[in-house]
């Protein structure tokens, strides 16, 4: 099947948050873009004024809230939404795309599928069944077949500075790969490819949890010895539960992987280490949440990896302690003391 569009057709991008804003822009540098943000004074002020989220936006993005109109123009989608929107933004997407659309999003989170009657509260264990990555929600919804997603080490703020960075665009499908690649890479922002669509996903989705830990450790005052010891055993936990849910072990150790998770771990721009470094000065979690601007995708992570982990009978222990400091009252300083006094003999053991 080959790409229907022609080079003049613009590009969409599906959210206006500012890892959204971020891609529209980069995009941008060489392609006219359809940036859709359903609230109507984000694209009044983007049409007025050039600037989203304190980002200048670039001449060749155009805002619009009609999102049919941007099915119609675009033949390539960037669906960068949280994740507990995502499915809702497909099935309204979905009446106006076909099966010629590409669809590469870059969100990272899970879409959880309960009995009736269950919450995420309530339900004691999940498995893969009842957990979705993205890549697989846009297929149950919508009739595009060909699918991929980005990410890696790209916080936004860097981007949007045009510092040197790379992200991974995954994908079942060589085109829709170097789809990706062509109209993200530039002098200072590189591009990888991976066939392992799943893995890059899950990947993306459970640093998170290693990162509001590493922002918790830095409200606690600790310094880099224990943070490395973190990120040490973090990406052990990422491969053992990571494989558990379909990824290869191989695509935890790269750029979308490792990469990404030192990143978060050492950035207080990313909004899972600002959760953490809150929870450890004394703030509680409801009140963080409402006070961000943007979602913190690890709290929700850490619910579904946990009851995930239940049922495998896996034992991701950083998961399940940052799950006992959430939403079962444990503090930070005793999740530390637990983590330290732990006996784990084996620094590692993949086979």
């Amino acid at each position: 099947m080959t790409l229907r569009s022609s080079s003049d057709k613009p590009i969409g991008v599906i959210g206006a948050g500012n890892f959204g804003t971020v891609i529209a822009n980069i995009i941008a540098r060489n392609r006219k873009v359809l940036l859709y943000a359903r609230d109507k004074d984000v694209v009044n002020k983007i049409l007025n004024k050039r600037e989203n989220r304190g980002h200048k936006m670039n001449k060749n993005v155009l805002p619009t809230s009609d999102m049919e109109y941007l099915a119609s123009q675009c033949d390539v989608i960037f669906p960068i939404v949280p994740s507990s929107h995502f499915r809702s933004v497909m099935k309204k997407l979905a009446p106006y795309l076909h099966p010629y659309h590409i669809l590469i999003h870059g969100t990272k989170g899970f879409d959880i599928k309960l009995p009736k009657g269950e919450t995420i509260e309530t339900v004691k264990t999940l498995n893969r069944d009842q957990v979705r990555t993205m890549s697989e929600v846009i297929k149950e919804e919508t009739v595009v077949v060909r699918v991929g997603c980005l990410a890696g080490p790209n916080l936004a703020k860097e981007l949007a500075q045009r510092q040197p960075g790379a992200t991974v665009v995954a994908s079942h499908f060589q085109e829709v790969i170097q789809t990706g690649k062509r109209l993200l890479r530039n002098d200072r922002f590189q591009v990888y490819e991976n066939y392992d669509l799943v893995g890059v996903e899950i990947a993306g989705v459970l640093k998170n949890i290693i990162a509001i830990a590493s922002g918790a450790l830095s409200g606690l005052g600790y310094g880099e010895n224990v943070k490395g010891l973190l990120i040490s055993r973090g990406a052990i936990e990422m491969v053992y539960l990571g494989g558990v849910l379909g990824g290869d072990t191989k695509t935890f150790l790269g750029v979308a992987g490792i990469g990404d998770l030192v990143t978060t771990c050492n950035s207080p721009m990313s909004r899972n280490y600002t959760v953490g470094y809150r929870l450890a000065k004394g703030e509680k979690l409801e009140d963080i949440l409402e006070d961000m601007e943007e979602v913190a995708e690890g709290v929700n992570t850490i619910r579904i990896a946990k009851k995930c982990s239940d049922y495998y009978k896996v034992r991701p222990l950083i998961t399940d302690t940052l799950y006992k400091v959430l939403f079962e009252g444990m503090t930070v300083q005793d999740a530390l003391d637990y983590l330290m006094r732990y006996p784990l003999n084996v620094d590692i053991k993949l086979l």
